[in-house]
Order: structure tokens, then sequence, then C-alpha cells
């Protein structure tokens, strides 16, 4: 045995105690509250319909970037780290958009419950604003649509203006369900008429429009998962080629015709991908 593997052994050695003794010295409350903070945005944006703010999402990049790399390298190098490093500030700010969406999507679920406990209130006899006071906090609506009602109801109760509360509620909900409940309001206000019985008959419209939705969504799941299977399957034969023998994508770009046709097949790929969520992804 040669000086040099004794000296690579020793070095070994010292490295792993130097690691276990850095975790040992490591806070791991702080460590935790350091992670949370880092992805607290990403919470807030399923939660509230937050959106980051720059900073934030600088840090959910650095964050994405580096998690990435870390695991590209780990798997196929440091090349393959990064190149996946690159695609890790478009991954966060997709994941931050795809939860405010989803947010929305709750909140917008929540409309006919929202037009529901409206119309009793205003039919208990409550004016507008003790109406949206009373369904905030006696109706008990669940989800972001609860939340965004106590909101309002909290604003009201501070002095803020009905028009402006609602408008704020339309344009925070970004759906035209809310839009039309702030819009039946507001009219009814300035042209009188059966709020309630509006409210109540919008109230049926969006709930019949929920249950064609989700009538759609189930006769297409099949669909849709085989058209999102077919095209994940070549980006799934690369990561089992590279697992099965690790550098063989970094052998197969390092010719010129080979990488020109594996880049031309990404490209089309991520076409591909594209495509299908357009024909295949229903509206919320």
């Amino acid at each position: 045995m040669s000086t040099a593997v004794v000296l690579a052994g020793a070095a070994a050695a010292c490295g792993v105690g130097a690691a276990w003794e850095a975790l040992h010295a490591i806070d791991p409350d702080a460590l935790g509250a350091r992670g949370r903070r880092l992805v607290r945005p990403l919470v807030l944006a399923g939660r509230t319909g937050r959106t980051p703010t720059p900073p934030e999402r600088l840090r959910l990049a650095v964050l994405g970037a580096a998690s990435l790399f870390a695991a590209g390298w780990l798997v196929a190098g440091p090349l393959a780290g990064l190149l996946a490093a690159i695609l890790g500030p478009w991954l966060t700010a997709a994941a931050a958009r795809a939860r405010k969406n989803r947010w929305r999507a709750r909140l917008a679920d929540g409309a006919a419950a929202v037009a529901r406990a409206l119309a009793d209130a205003l039919g208990a006899g409550h004016s507008i604003r003790g109406a949206i006071g009373e369904a905030a906090h006696a109706a008990r609506i669940p989800g972001p649509a609860g939340t965004e009602l106590r909101t309002a109801a909290a604003a009201l109760a501070v002095g803020e203006r009905t028009e402006v509360v609602l408008q704020t509620l339309a344009r925070r909900a970004a759906d035209p369900a809310f839009d039309t409940i702030v819009a039946a309001i507001l009219l009814q206000r300035d042209a009188g008429g059966d709020l309630s019985a509006l409210l109540r008959s919008t109230a049926g419209a969006l709930e019949a429009s929920a249950r064609a939705r989700a009538d759609a969504r189930a006769a297409t799941a099949q669909a849709r998962f085989t058209a999102w299977l077919v095209a994940a399957l070549p980006l799934l034969a690369l990561g089992c080629a590279e697992l099965a023998s690790p550098g063989y994508l970094v052998e197969l770009v390092g010719e010129p015709i080979p990488a020109l046709l594996v880049g031309g097949a990404l490209a089309l790929e991520v076409l591909a991908i594209v495509l299908v969520r357009r024909v295949a992804v229903l509206p919320a």
C-alpha cells in the first residue's frame, strides 16, 4: 500500500469526523427556522395567494438552483448539475405560480357558499355591510373563501368603504364567480331589487357549473393521464439510462451529431409537453 493511499484514507476519515462535528455544532432549531423562512413565500402563495416579492423570488431561485445542482452532481456529475441548476429559477417561479393558482381555484370553489351565505344574511334583514359580517362569522365558510370573507368583514368593521372592500375581494379572487357576486351587490345598491333572490340563483348556477366541471374532469381523467405519461416516457428513459450507466448522457452529447439529435429531441419533448398541457388541462 503506497503512502498516497494511506494519506487519502486518513484525509477521508478526518473529513468524516469534521462533518460529524459540524452537524453537532449546528443548532437544529435555528437551521429549521432558516429553512422555513426560505420556503415561507411558497407556503404563503398556497395559503393566502400572496405573490413572492422580488427578494423572496431571488432567494427561492438560489435555493432551487443549489438544490438541483447538488442533485444533478450526485446523479450524473458536475456538468449535469450545472444544467439542472439552470432550471432552478424557472422551477421555483413555476411552483409559486402553481400554488397561487391552486389557492385561487379553491377560492373559486367557495364562491357558491359565499353567495348563499350572503343571501341568507340579507334575507334575515341585514344590510349589505351587516350581511358580509354575518356571513363571515356565522356561516363558517371553510377554506380561502371563508378567509377572504372574514378579511372583508374586518375591513368593513374599521370603516372601509363597501365598494372598495368588494372590489378588493374581486381583484384578489380574479374569478368570474366573484366578479358576478360583487357586480350583483353593487348594482342592487344603486338600482334596487331583490338581492337575496339574485344571490340564491347565482349560487345555484355556480354549483351547477362546478358539478359540470367535476364531471368533465372525471370523464377525461384517463385520457389526460395517458397524455402526460406518454409525454414523460422519453425523460424517464433518459433518467433510467443514466442511473444504469453513470456518465452515459455525458458520453452521448460528447459528439456533435448525437448532441444535435439529443438537443432536437429535447426541444420536441418540451413542445409536446406544452401542447399536452394546453389540450389536456381543464380550466379550474
